[in-house]
């Protein structure tokens, strides 16, 4: 890939997705596949006046040794230079941005009971920082093609072209293979913009969404909900692009409101390991039944992680023209795949789709009807005939999605 194209990305996370302000200390996390790349992010966060920049390298390979060989204690455990970590970042309200590029099945084998446990215990100390840190700092995750995902997406290429492939895909749908990804990002925001515009005008109660696949789903929405979409604002009013890619209109569902049935549409890669053709059934806004092709016992797992694990946190919309699914690439990413077409999301929900969140305290939100968890797990639910009608208050049914695309 042309070096002069993968600098304008490297710029466009900095300035767009990040918007980096003077004298800001930035965090980047990054595995050991891109260096060159991220020493160019590192570049581009100076040049707009960061003041710090600190990039905290990983190694999956590593990860799953340790996970492997480490007790469950040891993994539960929040080591004093993980801690001092997390409270400078909290006390510096840093820019943080996650440079994914993972083996989607690189933690097979990994003993995922124990996993969770660690997760389970870890989580109430490291929450208060996440609190701290939440919607007080600008954030953001992109991608880069490490060789073990590239061959997984390509696996008829050799691993060189895999990757070349993928730079190209990763920067077609993340709107930053043209001359001024800027600009086009620009245009972006103002048309996801002008979608949350008209839903919120709208005043609806219910989703309901219905599917040739079976899926039949009823979901409530909260008092006073928001849609988002695009770029997001910190408390302070900073304004940054928290996912590139992003297709999505997005709100946050109240929990424990969701009745019906639900199939996925794509695989779900969780903890290193792939999710197939699976569905979740809920009643009185919980799953109560799983079922899965693959992964199975992993998504059950998932489910039970805390109370609010098998709750709905997230409804969001995306056509399913979108350039993500145009590629024809199923990129075995979150960050990708859920930007395909429609998903859900189970666990944490978000206090920013609460018109007026910035009044209230978490627990509030919560109160409110956010759902609290220690998970936020997107899947994908998309497809060519999906229908969604919006249900208002006065009980006027709004076409939403007509065949898989935008009604409006």
């Amino acid at each position: 890939m042309r070096k002069t194209q993968l600098k304008k990305y490297a710029k466009l996370l900095a300035k767009v997705g990040l918007n980096v302000k003077k004298g800001q200390t930035v965090f980047i996390g990054a595995d050991l596949d891109q260096p060159e790349f991220v020493a160019m992010v590192v570049e581009e966060c100076y040049k707009v006046g960061a003041s710090e920049v600190y990039v905290e390298w990983s190694y999956q390979p590593v990860e799953k040794i340790n996970a492997m060989n480490r007790t469950q204690e040891s993994l539960s455990e929040l080591k004093p230079w993980v801690k001092a970590k997390w409270e400078f970042k909290a006390k510096n309200y840093s820019c943080r941005l996650f440079i994914e590029s993972e083996d989607p099945d690189g933690m097979n084998g990994v003993d995922q009971q124990k996993m969770s446990a660690a997760r389970r215990a870890l989580f109430p100390q490291i929450k208060p920082y996440r609190l701290a840190l939440e919607n007080k700092h600008q954030w953001c995750i992109a991608a880069v093609p490490g060789k073990a995902w590239a061959k997984k997406v390509f696996p008829n290429l050799p691993e060189k072209k895999a990757v070349e492939e993928m730079w190209k895909v990763i920067l077609k749908t993340s709107h930053a293979d043209g001359k001024n990804p800027i600009q086009a990002w620009k245009e972006h925001n103002a048309n996801l913009d002008a979608r949350c515009s008209y839903l919120n005008g709208l005043g609806l109660q219910y989703l309901e969404y219905k599917s040739g696949n079976g899926t039949d789903l009823k979901v409530e929405l909260n008092d006073g909900s928001v849609f988002c979409g695009g770029k997001e604002k910190t408390l302070k009013g900073r304004i940054f692009n928290p996912n590139i890619p992003t297709e999505e209109v997005f709100t946050t569902p109240k929990a424990g409101a969701a009745e019906g049935i639900v199939y996925s549409t794509k695989p779900l890669s969780y903890m290193g390991e792939l999710i197939e053709n699976f569905s979740l059934r809920f009643e009185n806004g919980k799953v109560t039944e799983v079922k899965a092709e693959k992964g199975e016992a992993l998504l059950k797992e998932m489910v039970s992680m805390d109370e609010g694990a098998g709750k709905l946190g997230e409804c969001a919309l995306i056509p399913y023209e979108s350039p993500i699914n145009q590629s024809g690439v199923l990129f075995y990413n979150t960050l990708f795949d859920e930007n395909a077409s429609c998903h859900l999301a189970l666990g944490h929900g978000f206090n920013e789709c609460l018109k007026g969140y910035e009044n209230y305290t978490d627990e509030e939100c919560k109160k409110r009807g956010v759902n609290d968890s220690m998970i936020h797990v997107d899947f994908m639910i998309g497809s060519r005939d999906m229908d969604i009608v919006g249900v208002t208050k006065t009980g006027e049914r709004v076409q939403i999605f007509k065949n898989g695309t935008w009604a409006f």
